[in-house]
């Protein structure tokens, strides 16, 4: 006689957007075809898949397969199954049927890929699982070897890394003894050695003349504002742009996590490094659809406006890019998040970027240029301009032309502004901006909504003469107003200057749109 074991039940985990749930997995024989493997509890097909590869796998691993059919349930039932992270746990929940494993599956969550062999694979999104465990009280993370890395990123964990299923197997039964990876978390090694490759690293020092263009940078960085750059090609706007990540301030530890969790679930983490520790830099091209820069699909999953979280999103050709994506960043450049809504749910992403536009001033790029003569008629020009909505321009803070740069200025070998020397301005005045909003959900003064521009923009009497001027005679609207207030704000702090002075807020006007 055949004795058979209770079904057990093995904790795994689902990704639903950027957060983990736990889901379990037992199994169950009885009747049906021997071999026969039946998969149930909402899997899509890449779950389904996992019946042969698991089949395989048990084989070439020399267990011994069950007589009888196989029910693997995946609860609860109300949740989509995606991917191939639950390969382990039901290779794990079939053995149980006929193996007695010594260990409380209830303090530990597994997950991992198996190839064929029975080797176990890396998966996306270890770091919401870990967080996810840690939250719960799950104390023994079972993890394929390639995301342990990854996983000790979340203290107070147990991590076992999991080279082949034979190889847990042979540990729940006692036979086998798999180390917990216990490297000590080094914040200032892990912040030092990884990702160095992420994004541009262009010095300001490089770049000849714009210097209006640089303050505008400048100003933007101290103040996470958003901004457009108007100019002909070849006038160094992409330049620009890519010089603006290495002004930033470095990102926090709780910002890293943030971000590298991100890029985790969406698979764009280079070679499984451990931590993002660069502010992110993402350039899609203008052909991109509005789901790859906004998010969703039939699996909801982050977008470009995600992967630049806390770093720089560059839309160079801002007018190629298509309408309704453009309309898109409405949402996200006002509350810092986008809401994807689905028939099974909704899924919100974080998005709190800094937007570098980039344009020409009409199709052709050269109206208003001194040396090439714009052929482009007036209707082309307003048809040109008129692709990016008054909406999506009132957002955008800061609009700076960029003209060509001059011979003379090209071969001036004296070198300009180091990124350092600006970055330590910029650190200053988000310093000032973090102790201003300390009792505060946010932290620049691009955040400030209409109620705290008005709190923390001091303007002496001088100020608010020069202000109320400006609202008369350029017919300014309420989110003009507060927009320059906002900036005039940044640009004190830069001055360290506790009230926002007349030249803060003439400076702050220069910045006013150019397309109308």
């Amino acid at each position: 006689m055949v004795i058979e074991f209770m079904a057990t039940k093995i904790l795994s985990a689902a990704l639903i957007g950027l957060d983990a749930e736990i889901i379990e997995v037992e199994a169950d024989s009885g009747g049906g075809d021997f071999g026969q493997i039946t998969i149930v509890g909402l899997p899509d097909t890449s779950v389904s898949e996992a019946k042969e590869r698991v089949k395989s796998a048990l084989r070439n691993c020399l267990f011994e397969f069950p007589r009888r059919k196989i029910t693997v349930n995946l609860a609860p039932t109300n949740i989509k199954k995606h991917g191939s992270s639950y390969d382990l746990p039901i290779a794990l929940s079939i053995l149980a049927l006929k193996n007695k494993f010594t260990t409380n599956f209830n303090e530990s969550l597994i997950v991992g890929e198996l190839s064929l062999s029975g080797e176990v694979r890396p998966v996306n999104g270890i770091l919401a699982v870990a967080l996810k465990a840690k939250n719960l009280g799950i104390k023994n993370l079972f993890i394929p070897e390639a995301n342990k890395q990854e996983a000790r990123l979340i203290p107070d964990l147990k991590i076992f890394p999991v080279k082949s299923l034979k190889q847990l197997a042979s540990y729940l039964k006692n036979k086998e003894t798999i180390k917990p990876y216990d490297e000590p978390i080094d914040a200032l090694g892990v912040f030092s050695s990884t990702n160095r490759e992420a994004g541009p690293n262009v010095d300001f020092a490089v770049i000849r003349g714009q210097e209006k263009a640089k303050r505008a940078l400048e100003i933007a960085a101290a103040g996470g504002h958003n901004i457009l750059m108007i100019g002909p090609p070849g006038s160094g706007k992409t330049l620009l742009a890519q010089a603006l990540p290495g002004i930033l301030p470095p990102l926090s530890k709780e910002e890293a996590l943030e971000v590298t969790n991100i890029y985790s679930v969406a698979d764009e983490l280079k070679n499984k490094l451990s931590l993002i520790t660069r502010r992110p830099f993402r350039a899609p091209h203008h052909s991109a659809s509005g789901i790859a820069l906004i998010g969703g699909g039939a699996r909801p999953r982050p977008g470009e406006i995600s992967l630049a979280h806390r770093g720089v999103l560059f839309l160079d050709e801002f007018p190629e890019f298509v309408r309704s994506a453009l309309e898109n960043l409405r949402q996200p450049l006002e509350e810092g998040s986008i809401s994807i809504n689905r028939a099974a749910g909704s899924l919100k992403f974080p998005c709190r970027f800094i937007l570098i536009a980039a344009m020409n001033p009409c199709p052709c790029g050269y109206q208003g240029d001194k040396k090439i003569t714009c052929h482009c008629t007036d209707k082309r020009v307003a048809d040109y301009q008129r692709r990016i909505s008054g909406p999506l321009i009132d957002r955008i803070d800061l609009h700076v032309n960029v003209p060509r740069i001059s011979f003379e200025k090209l071969k001036v070998e004296k070198n300009d502004e180091s990124s350092a020397l600006i970055k330590m301005r910029v650190e200053k005045a988000r310093r000032r901006q973090t102790e201003r909003f300390i009792n505060f959900t946010f932290s620049t003064n691009a955040e400030m909504n209409g109620e705290a521009a008005r709190s923390f923009c001091f303007l002496g009497t001088d100020s608010q003469k020069l202000l109320k001027t400006a609202v008369s005679r350029l017919n300014l609207s309420s989110r003009s107003y507060f927009r320059i207030l906002k900036i005039a704000r940044t640009i004190a702090d830069l001055a360290d200057s506790s009230l926002i002075l007349p030249e803060h807020l003439a400076e702050a006007l220069q910045y006013r749109p150019k397309i109308e």
